[in-house]
């Protein structure tokens, strides 16, 4: 590695450590490596930066984050609990079931970890301490199964990914599927054991099956924004970036004239509040563009090639090398990011050991999915940590079963390619 390198390193982790924002340590490395180590004129950096947001595959992004807002401020998130709960809530450690039955059929619509935890983490928390469920059982669990809005499509993590290697953005969604199924069904025989004896916890009373059907017909309308998003993308109807379009026409007409749980007035709050998150993604996309121009240009992508195809011959090797440094990476960096900056510099790798880059497109994402409940920067250990008015230190203890779960279910599906690529090889994306 030449000196240059290691100053710009040095200058990112600096000025991460030094709690710069993301976006600031980017953009900030970037010029320093412009005008320090190239001759290329500053104005090129800035032209990486505007063309990074004249991308129309950020629509997706934009309109699944609105798409989201709209589900926590109606009563989507509600009747979608109520149906989790009509179904599993009687079993031993049911609600607990539910609640992750909940944050997989919330993550199929929103495409957002934090999201996730938001939304579900104000209704379940309390509802299972309520209900005597152990108080690290509930914080672990509503801080990591919110990973499933990132890992069960439509995930913008995926989005980005398919952007940046162009991939079939429907194959790389159709593999969210298995992996985020597994994860679901592991952490309920989990609960499930774990509460088996446990007696002295409230159990709800078997539904009775008009009861059931009544809870069903309440969540109608909102389980069919999942069906019209998936049958539209799949049967090609509409392509994903119309997808999420439809999805924010389709929940805005739900809650406003069906569901009734909100006013014309609250459309312009919502899009606001939507438009704000969205500027704050594009800014760190923005600042990721340019600081990969400059690895780009300085050909590090490349050379890192080398040295790991030096060091490195067995594709089972350097699927371990990649998960290790991508759950370590997913402790200090975002989603957004991470895919941006790493993605460039993996994919010209892929190739020597022959591996997917669908494939390799879902590890990336399960990985740093897992790094949104890891600490020191894990965000939904703060999320989760100030909703119970406890510390990093005990909300980072209490995930700890479940993020052994999800990175058994991370190996299964890293050497087990088969299974994740059977979906989008059936549906002709492969």
């Amino acid at each position: 590695m030449e000196l240059s390198h290691i100053i710009i390193l040095l200058i990112l982790l600096g000025a991460m450590a030094a709690y710069v924002p993301v976006f600031m340590c980017l953009f900030f490395t970037s010029v320093a490596g412009f005008l320090v180590f190239t001759d290329l004129p500053l104005l090129l950096l800035a032209q990486s930066l505007f063309r990074s947001l004249d991308k129309f595959a950020l629509v997706v992004v934009l309109f699944f984050i609105l798409c989201g807002n709209i589900m926590t401020a109606g009563s989507i998130v509600e009747k979608l609990i109520k149906v989790a709960n009509a179904l599993v809530s009687w079993l031993p450690g049911g609600l607990g079931m539910a609640g992750i039955l909940a944050c997989g059929l919330f993550g199929a619509i929103s495409g957002s970890t934090v999201a996730t935890v938001v939304a579900l983490g104000g209704f379940m928390i309390p509802a299972l301490l309520d209900n005597g469920y152990p108080e690290k059982y509930t914080l672990g669990l509503m801080t990591t199964s919110p990973n499933l809005g990132v890992i069960i499509p439509p995930s913008i993590g995926m989005i980005l990914f398919s952007m940046i290697s162009n991939v079939s953005l429907e194959g790389l969604f159709l593999t969210g599927f298995l992996p985020g199924v597994m994860i679901m069904l592991i952490t309920c025989v989990y609960s499930y054991f774990f509460f088996r004896k446990k007696t002295e916890i409230v159990r709800m009373p078997v539904p009775t099956f008009m009861e059931t059907l009544i809870v069903l017909k309440e969540g109608f309308w909102s389980l069919m924004l999942i069906v019209i998003i998936f049958g539209g993308i799949f049967s090609g109807a509409f392509t994903a970036n119309e997808a999420a379009v439809v999805a924010c026409v389709y929940a805005f007409v739900v809650e406003i004239f069906i569901h009734k749980s909100l006013k014309f007035k609250d459309v312009k709050k919502i899009t606001v509040s939507s438009a704000v998150t969205s500027a704050t993604l594009l800014i760190i996309v923005a600042g990721a563009t340019c600081f990969g121009r400059y690895l780009t240009l300085e050909d590090i992508p490349g050379k890192i090639t080398e040295a790991v195809l030096y060091s490195i011959q067995s594709p089972v090797v350097f699927l371990l090398a990649m998960n290790i440094m991508l759950l370590v990476v997913g402790m200090f960096m975002d989603i957004i990011s991470a895919t941006l900056i790493l993605g460039p510099v993996f994919l010209p790798m892929l190739g020597a050991f022959n591996i997917d880059p669908l494939h390799f497109g879902l590890i990336m994402t399960v990985n740093l999915a897992i790094g949104y409940c890891t600490p020191p920067m894990g965000v939904s250990l703060y999320i989760t940590g100030a909703i119970a008015n406890r510390d990093i230190i005990y909300v980072s203890k209490a995930v700890l079963p479940f993020i052994i779960i999800q990175i058994a279910v991370l190996l299964i599906i890293t050497y087990m390619p088969g299974l994740v690529l059977w979906l989008p090889k059936v549906m002709g994306f492969v």
